[in-house]
């Protein structure tokens, strides 16, 4: 199994894929999932690009250790794997705390980066309060007690009705994800504020939003996307968060225009 050992020795898993000596693209996954979520995305762009996903700290089959994360430490595991990897550059696409990790990575290591995605994804999520009560939820009574609530915020009604076999999918990686890690992760979003630092932002950035996501509303992407120098927002209809999954096609078009505009 193929990990990369974390700055304080949490094991981090990855998977390669796609065609040698293209481009990397590095895809960062969501709270709650695990790098499955970007199965659509990989056959769209496994021929043009060199393809890294990894399972954040606390999912999937990356270690979960006990106690508070913060973007800054997830950001530095990212940074981790590339290093390790020796990927010098790599196009970033992040979703949900995906893309909050790609907006610290943005600012702070800009050099490495050459196009970032932020989709259905804040700079800000208040309250701490509420990322605290999901925190200890997930400790105390594991997965099973959020999983309902998450599945009816990342996907709509329709989506939910009409593809129940890849709204399962998804709901295997949440009940799977450790409590711990979710909790960590939690306190992690809870903690952040971006909302000043990303102007600070040089690379390309392409923001998207779906337009029913009640997680990360398309505001929440406008707000990004008018804060960060010459950001472009895309919103997408019928989606709510997991949008890469409830409206791939219209997602991997947005996502491979702004990838070749370069």
């Amino acid at each position: 199994m193929p990990t990369i050992d974390s700055h304080d020795g949490t094991p981090l898993y990855y998977e390669l894929a796609g065609t040698e000596g293209k481009p990397w693209l590095t895809f960062s996954n969501s709270l709650g999932t695990n790098l499955h979520m970007w199965d659509d995305q990989i056959a769209a762009f496994e021929n043009d690009y060199r393809i890294l996903r990894y399972d954040s700290r606390g999912h999937g089959r990356s270690g979960a250790p006990d106690g508070a994360y913060s973007i800054a430490m997830l950001g530095g595991d990212a940074l981790r794997i590339l290093d390790a990897l020796d990927i010098e550059t790599t196009l970033w696409c992040g979703l949900s705390k995906g893309g909050m990790v790609g907006m610290w990575l943005g600012t702070n290591r800009p050099e490495r980066f050459t196009r970032m995605a932020y989709c259905n994804t804040s700079a800000h999520m208040p309250t701490p309060d509420m990322w605290q009560g999901r925190a200890r939820t997930a400790r105390e009574q594991g997965m099973p007690a959020l999983e309902a609530a998450i599945i009816d915020r990342w996907f709509t009604k329709a989506f939910q009705d009409g593809s129940p076999d890849r709204v399962d999918k998804v709901r295997a990686q949440i009940l799977s994800t450790p409590g711990g890690g979710y909790a960590g992760c939690c306190e992690a979003i809870g903690a952040m504020n971006q909302r000043e630092s990303i102007k600070a932002i040089p690379c390309p950035v392409l923001v998207i939003a779906g337009a029913d996501d009640p997680a990360t509303p398309p505001e929440h992407g406008k707000q990004i996307a008018e804060a960060v120098p010459g950001a472009n927002l895309v919103v997408l209809e019928d989606a709510a968060h997991l949008s890469n999954i409830e409206q791939t096609a219209a997602f991997n078009e947005a996502l491979e225009r702004f990838l070749k505009a370069a």
